[in-house]
Order: C-alpha cells, then structure tokens, then sequence
C-alpha cells in the first residue's frame, strides 16, 4: 500500500528513541524527511544521521527541552529554515512518574505539565500556521492507556496524560476546517528502555530476572500477554499520517493488546 508520505516533511518530538524513534524510521522508510528533537543532543544525532543513511531522506536533529517555554519555537524555527516547514508533527516526548498526590510539590505537577501538555500546545501554534500555507496536515499525540485507566503509582502522569488527550480533541475541533487533522493515540505495554531498565532495578539482587518480571505484567495487564514492540505502535502513527486515514479525525486509539477495561 503507498501510504502517499514521499516528500513530506515530519517533526518528532522524542525522536532519539523508543517509539519516537521508532515513528521516525517509519515515516522515512515511506520516504517522508524527518526533523528529531530530544534532550540527548549526542543521541539524536546519531539517530538523524542512521536514518539519513539508511533511508536516504533528509534527515535533521534539533535538541530541545520541549518543556522550556521557548523550546517550540526554536524547534519551529529550525525545521522552517532547513525544510520550509512541517507537513506532520508527532507529539511524543513525555516520560512517565512515581508520587503520591498529597506529597507531591507543585513543582513536580508544572514540570510533567509543561512537557505533557504545554509542549503540545506550543507546538500546535508554532508549526500549525505553516501547515495550513502548506495545503494541510496531521498532528498526532502519543498518550497513553493511563489516560483512562490510571496506574495508581503514577497521578501526575495519569492526569496529564487526559489533558493530552482533551486537547488533542479540542484542537482536532479548531483545525479540521484548514485541512489539518488532528488525532492522539493511547499506547499499553511497549518495550521501551524505560520499562527494562526499571524491570532492571527491581530485579536486581532477587532470584527473578527482569524478562520475567515484565512477561508477568504482561500477562497481569495484557489479554495478548505480551509487550509491543515499539515499531508496532510506530506502524500505527505511521498510518495516521497517510492520506490512507483521511476519515481519522478527533479520535483517540487505544493499542493496548487488550487491557482497556471498558467497564472502568
């Protein structure tokens, strides 16, 4: 199937790993230039340069603390100069969090705030303008299960996480009339770095090892019993990019191998 994305130009925010990345190499293996932005500059780079190689498109890397009020527009401004603009954008820097509510500082709730949320707005003003001179685009924002059925370790993300999705939808509402469709995406269990390396440390010095420690929640949460790969998840973006998914707007997704408990 041609997904129609030769020549597009798409902005990822946590592009140096994981499912960023993972959207990335999507996106360029169906020819569409891409610009990364993550904190790691020495890791983003090596991305851009992976991909530009492999796949043969442009390929671009603009470090960025996407929580810093002026992080979109130097992004915005970067991705203009080297490509004239942006036709996608994936909203998909985040990270996730551990706190109790009634401990937890305000600071804590302005940092994953301003990374969840602000980011994504900021994004939206800075790049949609440019889509709609453009003819039109897609923006898409990686959510998460926890959006809807929270992990109890984890309020702020939680909470943050349905403020992502609430604004995906008021956005796709503002935008839809210049073309550019707007659609965010709730992820369950994804085999990132952050899931071993915590799987690591609670399994470390114990008889359990941390493969088994994530097969068992996997079976616990997943009806599939099993974590995604993160291209599993990166496919999906990729189809909601296309042309193909021209219908798709103002939804959220879940791919979630099952584990939305409808009832809650």
């Amino acid at each position: 199937m041609d997904l129609q994305l030769s020549g597009k130009v798409a902005v990822i925010t946590g592009g140096s790993a994981g499912i960023g990345l993972a959207i990335a190499r999507g996106l360029a293996a169906e020819g569409a230039h891409v610009a990364l932005c993550a904190r790691d500059a020495a890791r983003l780079t090596a991305a851009a340069d992976q991909i530009r190689d492999e796949f043969g498109v442009r390929a671009t890397a603009v470090p960025a603390d996407l929580s810093a009020p002026d992080a979109a527009d130097r992004l915005a401004a970067a991705v203009t100069s080297e490509f004239g603009g942006a036709d996608l954008l994936i909203n998909n820097a985040g990270t996730g969090s551990e706190e109790k509510i009634l401990t937890a500082p305000d600071e804590r709730w302005q940092a994953y705030w301003d990374l969840h949320v602000m980011a994504a707005v900021r994004l939206a003003r800075a790049l949609a303008p440019g889509m709609k001179a453009r003819g039109g685009g897609v923006i898409l924002h990686n959510a998460s299960i926890c959006a809807t059925q929270p992990l109890g370790y984890e309020p702020i993300y939680n909470v943050t996480k349905a403020a992502l999705v609430m604004f995906s939808k008021c956005l796709a509402n503002e935008l839809i009339g210049d073309n550019i469709r707007v659609n965010a995406v709730n992820p369950g269990l994804v085999m990132t770095g952050d899931w071993v390396k915590t799987a690591q440390q609670l399994t470390a010095g114990t008889p359990q090892s941390w493969e088994d420690y994530l097969q068992a929640i996997a079976e616990e949460k997943a009806p599939i019993g099993r974590f995604a790969a993160p291209e599993e998840i990166a496919d999906f973006f990729v189809f909601l990019c296309s042309p193909r998914a021209a219908y798709a707007v103002g939804s959220t997704y879940y791919l979630d191998g099952g584990w939305l408990n409808v009832t809650t």
